[in-house]
């Protein structure tokens, strides 16, 4: 997938006059890319436009100027973009009881080690995930996951994790959003 280039990045103002017209289009391209996997986990595919509208946000809230802050924010999304081949995606793991919040997430340590996509061939492809989010304590609910699948269009998404396993198969929304980001 082709990162974001710093040419593709309209300063805030600018931005700011066309904001309503791209949110609007990148909402759409969100949705089939939001894939919701059992009752607690949510896994938001990205790609390049996902996450230069994302940099264009966080340089809005915090009117960043500075050319050095701008090739910060770029360089930092940009690693949520998989390579060429690969998905990027953020997973959130979204316990609304905050009594066992805690309980679940240090039962579930390890579980981006057992998230996988499945492909046509049946072949299971696991997760790469961000060492720097690593705690010997509990799992941090906010996983940064990356896919290499070759450039195969997964057909479903999984996780068999002692202590959660689930799997679901992809609709054709979902299957069409990703294959059009491993082609693009």
């Amino acid at each position: 997938m082709k990162p974001v280039q710093r040419e593709e990045i309209l300063d805030y103002v600018t931005y700011g006059e066309k904001r309503n017209e791209i949110q609007l289009s990148v909402l759409k391209q969100k949705e089939p890319r939001r894939i919701h996997l059992g009752e607690y986990l949510t896994f938001l595919f990205e790609n390049t436009e996902t996450i230069r509208y994302q940099i264009q946000e966080m340089m809005r809230v915090e009117q960043i100027v500075k050319e050095e802050a701008i090739q910060h924010e770029i360089k930092t999304y940009n690693e949520l973009i998989g390579e060429e081949g690969e998905l990027g995606c953020v997973l959130l793991i979204e316990i609304a009881d905050a009594q066992i919040r805690p309980q679940k997430l240090r039962e579930w340590l390890g579980l981006q080690e057992k998230i996988y996509l499945v492909l046509d061939s049946g072949e299971r492809v696991y997760a790469e995930w961000d060492k720097r989010q690593i705690d010997d304590e509990k799992l941090s609910s906010v996983q940064y996951l990356k896919f290499d699948t070759s450039g195969r269009t997964p057909k479903g998404i999984g996780v068999d994790h002692p202590e959660l396993k689930c799997e679901m198969d992809l609709s054709k929304e979902q299957r069409g959003a990703l294959n059009h980001d491993l082609q693009g």
